[in-house]
């Protein structure tokens, strides 16, 4: 398969508009005629919905579920129960695969230490990010050949950072020599069709990012 390089892509436009990436490398693949396998890494059902109302119609999809920030078992395993029902109930994503990555908090717990005071989308935020797309990516590389692209779910917020998202997948792309799909999937109205969606289906829409700290943040907003 001939797949378009996102790197040359990069070089001819803003860094910062990586919906216009993406678009191209759709556009490429359009022009192929192929449909790329994508291992995208997912953080909950909402964020998830849109992305592969998206993405579905280019890719042959698999959800990687891995979340060691989320800082409960059960919130955990409630928000991959809702990425379960999502799946079962949403058309577009009836041929997509989901894989439940393991439950490792003390991985996030190690990444946290020292950036306990960190305010949110700070330091402590891009480790985050960095630990959940690393571990995507060494997914993908363990699995070689059997995915085109690796990408995240997590730029559909607004409350993310879709630089650094891109920034740490085009370093991990490097680093494992494997293929990051460039996105920022708030872009085209992709947060507000995630709300649609959650509305749509009566998705559990969490009021924290997952972490014991965006947890503790959010309560003292709501107790304002």
């Amino acid at each position: 398969m001939n797949l378009p390089v996102q790197s040359e892509f990069c070089e001819r436009e803003k860094m910062d508009n990586y919906q216009l990436i993406l678009d191209k490398t759709i556009e490429n693949i359009i022009k192929e005629g192929t449909r790329p396998k994508l291992l995208m890494h997912v953080c909950c059902a909402p964020c998830s919905s849109y992305c592969m109302e998206y993405l579905s119609r280019y890719f042959e999809i698999t959800l990687y579920f891995y979340n060691p920030n989320i800082s409960s078992r059960e919130e955990y395993d409630k928000r991959l129960n809702e990425l379960h029902r999502f799946k079962e109930l949403f058309p577009p994503a009836a041929d997509v695969k989901i894989i439940d990555a393991p439950y490792e908090p003390e991985l996030f717990e190690e990444i946290a230490k020292g950036y306990e005071d960190c305010r949110e989308r700070g330091p402590r935020c891009y480790r985050c990010y960095n630990l959940r797309l690393e571990k995507t990516a060494m997914f993908m590389k363990e699995h070689d050949g059997e995915y085109d692209f690796f990408t995240t779910t997590l730029s559909i917020s607004p409350h993310k950072n879709a630089g650094w998202l891109n920034e740490i997948g085009a370093g991990l792309a490097e680093k494992y020599d494997i293929s990051y799909l460039f996105s920022d999937f708030k872009k085209k109205g992709g947060y507000l069709r995630s709300i649609e969606l959650s509305r749509e289906y009566s998705l559990y829409r969490q009021d924290f990012c997952g972490c014991r700290f965006s947890k503790a943040a959010s309560h003292t907003k709501s107790s304002l």
